[in-house]
């Protein structure tokens, strides 16, 4: 089987593909990860050593040639399935299928930041143009589901919906004797730590959320010195989001870290996680944040509201609205009781519903289905 991706690095959908390859039984398919540009360490993640790393270093923008060295590698893999996944790699279901794979799938994870629900003249006229190639699509999300069958046309028995799966053992809640990553002093006994993990990137609107938290200076002026917000990613934005902060004369209550490898102790030392994206497909990092026991405000859109039960488990608010995520913020200092609430609704709704057998299983058979199938459907 090989996938197909933009990039091998750290992120929701890589995380996904990894969780995948790691937990799918080996005796059942043998993987080949194709990277359009290039791979990262964040291959170390991978735990099976049969699993194949290519990079064909796509050039920015336009590079024709690139498909040719991806026709050449299909020619000599001779994979059984290739799996694209997200827009980025939609047009190599054509070179999948010049080079004779016949049983070909599509997952859409997330949204372009230049297109952000899909309504792009231009992509949509890909999509439309690609559809009757794809044997098998995959949609994370319900809305992406919906997208795809009622804009795009592909026919219900060709389209999935397949939730993302959490490691509930790795992310938990803390047990006694936990000590929190953060530098010393940071958090006091009463300290009160709103985070968030994510690419810094604009799709992502990290300035959004520390505009939210300066915001409850305002709003919460007796409780706010006892406010910590911690955001732990890289990206390009990064640089003007510690800019920001300093301007605003809250540096000292933020922890910027950049990448991190133990993503689930930084999880299990916050006290509430925040989303606050302008497009999602199903956030890995909302689950790991659910699993750790952790309420979630997450913004409305994509998948967010298949997985925040609002007034349950978390809160959602309006995309691109920081007032409005303050205002949600204001509610979870002050409540330790629904804090823990919320938080304990959240791993329970992980445990049921999204589990890794369940997203192991939602693939295996999608593979299943297109390999009787043997190809796509001409329509």
């Amino acid at each position: 089987m090989a996938h197909v991706i933009h990039r091998l690095d750290i992120g929701g959908m890589e995380n996904g593909l990894v969780n995948l390859i790691n937990r799918m039984p080996a005796e059942r398919f043998r993987h080949a990860i194709i990277c359009m540009t290039d791979y990262t360490d964040f291959r170390r993640r991978i735990r099976r050593e049969d699993v194949s790393l290519y990079a064909l270093h796509k050039r920015e923008g336009k590079d024709p040639r690139v498909h040719v060295r991806l026709w050449q590698l299909l020619r000599a893999l001779q994979p059984d399935i290739v799996h694209t996944r997200n827009f980025g790699t939609l047009e190599a279901q054509v070179t999948a299928a010049l080079a004779g794979v016949r049983a070909r799938v599509h997952g859409e994870h997330g949204w372009d930041v230049g297109d952000l629900d899909g309504t792009r003249d231009r992509n949509r006229r890909l999509r439309r143009l690609v559809r009757p190639l794809v044997g098998h699509y995959i949609a994370l999300s319900q809305h992406q589901k919906a997208y795809l069958r009622d804009a795009i046309g592909v026919p219900a028995a060709r389209l999935s919906h397949v939730f993302n799966g959490v490691d509930t053992g790795r992310f938990a809640p803390p047990t006694a004797g936990f000590v929190p990553p953060f530098p010393e002093g940071f958090r006091r006994g009463d300290t009160f730590v709103i985070g968030s993990v994510m690419r810094m990137q604009a799709v992502k609107a990290p300035l959004d959320l520390a505009r939210a938290f300066v915001a409850l200076r305002e709003r919460m002026p007796a409780d706010f010195p006892r406010l910590r917000l911690a955001m732990i990613g890289d990206g390009p934005l990064h640089g003007e989001l510690r800019h920001f902060l300093e301007q605003a004369g809250v540096a000292d209550q933020a922890w910027l870290p950049g990448a991190r490898e133990d993503i689930h102790d930084c999880l299990r030392a916050l006290d509430l996680f925040v989303l606050p994206s302008l497009a999602e497909g199903i956030c890995n990092t909302v689950l790991e944040a659910m699993a750790t026991g952790l309420p979630v405000v997450a913004t409305d859109v994509g998948g967010n509201p298949d997985l925040v039960q609002p007034g349950m488990t978390g809160a959602l608010v309006p995309a691109g609205n920081p007032e409005a995520t303050a205002d949600a913020l204001m509610g979870y200092p002050g409540d330790p009781a629904r804090t823990a609430r919320e938080g304990a609704a959240a791993r329970a709704r992980a445990e049921a519903a999204f589990s890794m057998d369940a997203m192991v299983a939602g693939y295996m058979g999608v593979y299943d289905r297109v390999l009787v199938n043997g190809g796509a459907a001409r329509r």
